[in-house]
């Protein structure tokens, strides 16, 4: 639910979940509070109506994207985009590429990838299904996705039209929205304290009062869930 709600009153853009709870996210959005969001096939084609995760699209087409036509709409802001980080930090700097000494790294992730490019032109948010210290960390090894600190020192051309707008772990949510945009905790899921987002983490979080529960689906959220959109129960494999 929480991974849904990060694309609440975005309007007519493209939605880019990466991974099975991302994407159940999106489609539980669009089929809800947010039914301008557009979702790709994957390939080439926007598709209206909802279909399962893992299961080739049912829908009537909406529209054509093209892989060239995907640069247009990262550079115009008409994105936004659920990536995983390996890492991330206070300012919200991510890792995906290597972890240790970029010159010899320990290991060697996916690389770059999109993830600059992102950060800098449209609303990026996270999903971490494992909030533990070894993934929120106190400065990434390699920075692939740009940070508020990042942003700020590298001037307006990467500040301009840069926006993290949430964090959604198997804990919390979390956002960026505190003086100095240093990592911010929005609430707790059911069963889980501050305390053990606080454990989880390994740089101190901004917490303002008193942490309030995430919100928990209604039973029409639940039924598309479990019916609709991933009646396999694939995202049991991503969170027990």
């Amino acid at each position: 639910m929480a991974c849904a709600e990060a694309w609440r009153g975005d309007g007519e853009i493209v939605a880019s979940p990466f991974g099975v709870i991302p994407a159940i996210g999106a489609r539980l959005a669009r089929a809800t509070f947010a039914p301008d969001l557009l979702l790709s096939d994957g390939e080439a084609t926007f598709v209206a109506g909802c279909w399962a995760v893992g299961e080739p699209p049912n829908g009537p087409a909406e529209g054509w994207v093209p892989y060239r036509a995907v640069f247009d709409l990262l550079a115009a802001g008409k994105r936004h985009v659920m990536m995983g980080p390996s890492q991330i930090d206070r300012f919200g700097n991510v890792n995906i590429s290597a972890i240790g000494d970029f010159a010899r790294p320990a290991r060697q992730l996916i690389g770059m990838r999109g993830a600059p490019g992102n950060t800098v032109n449209h609303p990026t948010s996270y999903w971490v299904p494992r909030h533990q210290p070894r993934t929120f960390v106190p400065k990434v090894d390699v920075i692939s996705g740009v940070g508020y600190d990042s942003a700020a020192a590298a001037g307006p051309a990467a500040s301009r039209f840069h926006e993290l707008r949430r964090v959604v772990t198997n804990l919390a949510v979390l956002d960026f929205r505190s003086p100095g945009h240093a990592m911010r905790l929005v609430s707790v899921h059911p069963g889980v304290s501050v305390a053990d987002v606080i454990a989880g983490t390994g740089f101190d979080l901004v917490i303002s009062g008193d942490v309030p529960p995430t919100r928990l689906p209604t039973a029409e959220e639940l039924r598309l869930i479990r019916d609709v959109i991933d009646p396999r129960g694939l995202r049991h494999q991503e969170v027990p």
